[in-house]
This record gives structure tokens, C-alpha cells and sequence, in this order.
């Protein structure tokens, strides 16, 4: 019977969730890196063995983490063989994330102007996402804040900066949202490995074909009232990308405000926000069999990050948007007021596909029925920040 392996970010470590396939009883693992941050978590679709972490402290800055066990045992890459993982100073041989633009570009690239005319240094903080190769455990991609993408083809042990992204003319005019000028969504097309997705806050959504050697920006369609020009290329506050891999020319977005859609691999969006109670929120993903199922976690504003009326609800849309329903059951429908942040939701790939998501309260609750049940695999975590869920044989 297959085997459901789900991976946990919170503010101070890492817990790894699992279970058979009927989903009812949970295994919890952790916490790893006890007392550190680790933003996002992602186990390797080419080796069920191979987990990446993104890990960072305010003492000592950024590292990468990898595990070739399933999460038994960790390695920093860039150190020797054996060194523990516990906290400590970063190694100077590890993570090295240096921006380089005029490597590719010709162009050096080391301020951005915000909208007031000031300029910015751009400086590296942390990695938000870490997006593992569809077919090689070796190779996996970071987003960063300050945006930026990297590459690695050797499990971490170095990193490539693909820096056309940021040598694109429009990157001198990006700008940080409220949560910083953050890489947070990378895609990988199942079909063409030249192209991949991203997605910056607050900038847009980008697109290459050339495999990161060129970038387009793909906001045509999205609508931002708060910016100089709410039509224009970049600037757009884009909090999440998700698409099915059985059709990965249909993306679906949740922005600062607006749900939206894309038949045409990001050329051209429309708002598909619906009946929804309020169109903010962080969170989107798609059914794994049922490419126009969609959920979402609507938040009430962008100045109040939780949800409406102290009910936690995800709304489904089976119809590819506009029309939406509730999900409610076994989900706390009084006095709740819990935010899910951008990653904090998954799918797995069972045959009755399963969703999870994850809340700053600190519960990751689980669905085995598409949507239609929910209960509590663990509560009383540190505030969550990322979910990923790995389907094993």
C-alpha cells in the first residue's frame, strides 16, 4: 500500500507527518532543527529518499539542509561528511548564494528603485522555496528574497544564480511586498523542461522557455489599484501559483486580491474570484487528478490575515473557478482566526486524492476525500509556514 509522507515548516523547526494510505493514522517526526525557522520543506519527485530545507536564523543567516534518508538524518551540504546539523555558524564552504546578473547579462545588477525614487541594495536573506528537479535528486532550484533564482545540480552543494531572471529590463523596478521582495513560487513543467513558472511578491509572475537563460514577464490581465500604473508589466503583488501537472498551460493565481486564471500559460489572465467571501488570501493548489478542481483559503483582508467571520473554511471550485463551496466540515467554525501562508498547502497523488494545509495557529489538518472531511493530523505546532506531501510506493 502506498505511503503519505508529509513535510512541515514552522517558525522554530521541522516535523515530518506519516502515514499509510488510508490517512487515518499519523507518525509524527520531530521537531528537526529545533528552535530554528525553516521556511519550506520538499522531498524530491525522483528519489523518496531526498528532502531539501530551507533553514535560517537570525544569529547565524541562511542554510540549505538535505536528507538522503527521508528525514532520519540531515546533512549540510558544502560541509564534510558527518557534520551534525544542530545549530551553530554557518560553514563558509556552504549555501553559497552570491548574486551575479553581469554573469549572464553583461549588466551588474545591484540596486532596485522602489516607487518613492529611492534606491536599494540588493541583498540576500533567505530562500523561501526550494523546488526539487521532476527527474534528477541532484538538481533542485531556490527561489530567494531578494528575488532572485538559483540552481543547483549537484544536491546543494553549489549554487548557480540564473541570472537572466533578475537581468530582465524590468528588475531594476521591482519592489518588496509586505513580507520582502520574495522568489516563493517555482514550477516545473512536466512536459518541456526549458520552461519554468515563477512568481515574485511584488513583482509578478515570470515565465522562461530557454531554461532560465530568458524571462518574460506573463501579468497580462492582472488589475492592482495601488500601484502607479495597475495595468503595468511588473509590480503586481502575485501571492501563489499552482497548475496540474496533466495540463500545465493552466495556471491558477491567488493575487493580492483576486483569484485568477490562465489558459495560455500565463500570456493572458482572468479573474475567476467568483462567489468567493473575499477574494484576499495566500494559499492555492489543484486537485491531482481533477485538473479544473481548485482550492483556496480566503483571509478577510490584507490588514486583518485571518479568516472571515472566526470560520476556517476552504473553498472548492470544481468548474475551474467562479462558482465556489465552502469546505467545513471537521474545520472549527467559531472563534477562529488563523492566516494559511502561501506554501502551507499540498496534494498528494493517491487515487482518492488527499489535501493538507497547515495554519499559524500551529494545526495541519488533513483531507482523504478531496476536500469533503477534515481532521487534525497535529496541533499546537509553531506557527506554520510551509506544507509539501511526498507519495511513496
Amino acid at each position: 500500500m502506498s505511503r503519505v509522507r508529509v513535510l512541515v515548516g514552522t517558525r522554530k523547526g521541522a516535523f515530518i507527518l506519516e502515514s499509510d494510505g488510508k490517512r487515518e493514522t499519523w507518525n509524527v517526526s520531530g521537531p528537526h532543527f529545533a528552535g530554528w525557522e525553516i521556511y519550506h520543506l520538499k522531498g524530491s519527485p525522483a528519489d523518496p529518499n531526498r528532502i531539501y530545507a530551507s533553514q535560517s536564523s537570525g544569529w547565524y543567516g541562511q542554510m540549505i539542509q538535505r536528507s538522503d534518508d527521508g528525514g532520519k538524518t540531515w546533512y549540510q551540504p558544502g560541509t564534510p561528511p558527518g557534520q551534525p546539523a544542530a545549530p551553530g555558524p554557518p560553514k563558509a564552504a556552504s549555501n553559497k548564494f552570491v548574486y551575479d546578473a553581469s554573469a549572464e547579462t553583461g549588466k551588474p545588477l545591484t540596486t532596485h528603485q522602489w516607487y518613492d525614487g529611492t534606491q536599494h541594495p540588493w541583498e540576500f536573506k533567505r530562500v523561501w522555496h526550494l523546488e526539487p528537479s521532476l527527474t534528477d535528486p541532484d538538481e533542485v532550484y531556490a527561489g530567494v528574497e531578494d528575488a532572485a533564482l538559483f540552481h543547483s545540480t549537484d544536491g546543494g552543494e553549489n549554487w548557480h544564480e540564473l541570472a537572466g531572471l533578475r537581468g530582465h529590463g524590468t528588475g531594476p523596478m521591482w519592489q518588496p511586498g509586505a513580507g520582502g521582495m520574495c522568489l516563493h513560487t517555482i514550477i516545473l513543467d512536466p512536459r518541456d523542461p526549458n520552461r519554468i513558472f515563477i512568481a515574485i511578491s511584488a513583482a509578478g509572475a515570470f515565465r522562461t522557455d530557454d531554461g532560465g537563460k530568458t524571462w518574460k514577464p506573463i501579468n497580462r490581465g492582472l488589475y492592482s489599484q495601488y500601484i502607479p500604473d495597475p495595468r503595468a508589466e511588473v509590480g503586481h503583488c502575485v501571492h501563489h501559483v499552482a497548475i496540474n501537472p496533466s495540463r500545465p498551460g493552466v495556471l491558477f493565481m491567488q493575487k493580492h486580491w483576486d483569484v485568477m486564471r490562465s489558459d495560455d500559460a500565463g500570456d493572458s489572465w482572468h479573474e475567476i474570484s467568483g462567489d468567493l467571501p473575499t477574494d484576499f488570501g495566500f494559499v492555492i493548489d489543484v486537485h491531482a487528478h481533477e485538473p479544473e478542481t481548485v482550492y483556496v483559503v480566503p483571509i478577510k483582508s490584507d490588514s486583518e490575515h485571518f479568516v472571515p467571520d472566526g470560520k476556517l473554511r476552504v473553498f472548492r471550485s470544481r468548474t475551474g473557478g467562479n462558482e465556489w463551496e465552502p469546505l467545513t466540515k471537521g474545520l472549527p467554525q467559531t472563534n477562529c482566526y488563523v492566516n494559511v501562508l502561501r506554501d502551507a498547502m499540498a496534494v498528494d497523488t493517491l487515487d482518492q486524492c488527499g489535501i493538507y494545509f497547515g495554519t499559524s495557529g500551529g494545526q495541519v489538518y488533513a483531507s482523504a476525500d478531496a476536500g469533503d472531511s477534515w481532521a487534525p493530523i497535529v496541533r499546537d505546532l509553531p506557527p506554520v509556514l510551509s506544507v509539501e506531501v511526498q507519495t511513496l510506493a
